[in-house]
């Protein structure tokens, strides 16, 4: 329900809902509707595949990272 989810956050109700249409238009949460009761959902594929994604570069990036650090670490003892 959007009130539990607004709980641990200093935001307006409509503030949140907001931020939960957002995410339904990002195809990232699902809103069901009964009377005045909003339940959402997470629709995880999106995220899945964006972890994906990272997943292939993060290797790279970490040895390139990695590879920096030493030529810094080498240059600042010279």
């Amino acid at each position: 329900m959007i009130t539990e989810l607004a709980e641990p956050f200093a935001m307006s109700l409509p503030a949140v809902s907001r931020h939960i249409r957002v995410l339904e238009e990002a195809g990232l949460v699902t809103r069901t509707v009964d009377g005045r009761v909003h339940e959402c959902a997470l629709v995880a594929g999106p995220l899945e595949t964006a972890d994906s994604w990272l997943h292939r570069y993060r290797h790279f990036w970490t040895g390139q990272l990695a590879s920096l650090a030493r030529h810094v670490e080498k240059e600042s003892r010279s």
